[in-house]
């Protein structure tokens, strides 16, 4: 007997949906980021109008943000982070977040620190737990805000990010404490009464009751984001000879991540800069405004941290920097 085996080929009658192929030019075969992202939006058929507002806006309303767009679905991540691809990378980074952790413990790397340096690095790093916390608010009070999906989808995988940095802030508390909260009890209570930390404390409470989404965006994961990062997660370990390499491990996530998730930062001022002059000149003013405002909070911690000259020096070395990538993004830094 004999059996034959015949191969066809089935060609799909669409290749991915109407709506995806109006925007990349054609029924192709389209990413799974832009099909499970793009143009979800609801533009009409509202419940009722949210009675919590006053100012007579949608619930999902464009106005709530003095940026004007043409097309609020222009944005794109360069990730192209939808949720499976984004559960995917984190659930591979909270792997080696914890290798590095079980790495500390196994060859009792903290036991062998100073305790000046323990408690230096723990003084300057571990209030930012309620930083993050701040973050996580700003970041979801502009996901819930902001207009269009391409940008209010990867706005929540932020807002999520910030939660999981400050708790990983409150896993090396603990670290220190030798499993205690003794540590992150000192920073709450340094968070909410050293008068080195009120500036930035302030900084963050202002943003909460801004009511731009667009503005708080810029104000927290540009302005703050930018100085800090570098400055409390780079150079700060290099700044602690002995107890810097260790520290460098614990904390390897927040600089990945920062180095991660600036090019999605990067790509939104971008695209809304280069829309229109007016665009332009309010994103500069925004942030000029709280670039300097970044700066005043900062300095105290800064300089406890660094020391007096060489924390003037670091602070100005972040300035700078950060006004050169803002510049590369279109908008005008008010210096030469």
């Amino acid at each position: 007997m004999n059996i034959e085996i015949k191969t066809s080929t089935i060609e799909p009658i669409r290749h991915t949906f109407d709506h995806v192929a109006a925007r990349i030019g054609g029924d192709k075969l389209a990413p799974r980021y832009l099909e499970g992202t793009l143009q979800l939006q609801s533009e009409a058929n509202f419940h009722y109008r949210p009675m919590w507002d006053q100012e007579g806006f949608n619930l999902y309303d464009p106005r709530r943000t003095a940026v004007v767009m043409a097309d609020w679905e222009v944005f794109r991540d360069p990730r192209q982070f939808y949720y499976g691809s984004y559960t995917i990378a984190r659930s591979k980074q909270q792997d080696a977040v914890e290798r590095n952790f079980a790495f500390i413990d196994k060859r009792g790397l903290l036991a062998s620190m100073s305790t000046e340096s323990m408690h230096k690095a723990a003084e300057f790093l571990l209030p930012l737990r309620h930083y993050e916390w701040g973050a996580n608010m700003n970041n979801g009070f502009s996901a819930s805000l902001a207009y269009g999906s391409m940008l209010n989808v990867p706005m929540t995988f932020h807002t999520m990010d910030r939660l999981g940095l400050a708790q990983y802030l409150t896993q090396i508390g603990l670290q220190f404490g030798q499993g205690t909260d003794i540590m992150v009890e000192r920073a709450r209570n340094a968070w909410l009464e050293h008068a080195q930390w009120q500036p930035l404390r302030r900084y963050m409470e202002d943003l909460f009751v801004e009511r731009d989404w667009f503005e708080v965006f810029i104000a927290q994961n540009v302005a703050a984001d930018g100085l800090l990062f570098p400055l409390a997660y780079v150079r700060f370990p290099d700044s602690l000879k002995e107890f810097g390499t260790t520290l460098a491990v614990m904390i390897e996530f927040f600089v990945d991540w920062h180095a991660e998730t600036s090019g999605w930062v990067d790509s939104v001022i971008k695209i809304a800069a280069a829309e229109s002059d007016e665009n332009k000149a309010l994103l500069s003013g925004w942030y000029r405004k709280w670039r300097d405002r970044a700066v005043e909070a900062l300095g105290a911690p800064i300089e406890a941290a660094f020391g007096s000259d060489e924390g003037a020096i670091a602070l100005r070395a972040a300035v700078e920097a950060l006004d050169v990538r803002v510049q590369r993004l279109g908008l005008d830094t008010g210096e030469e």
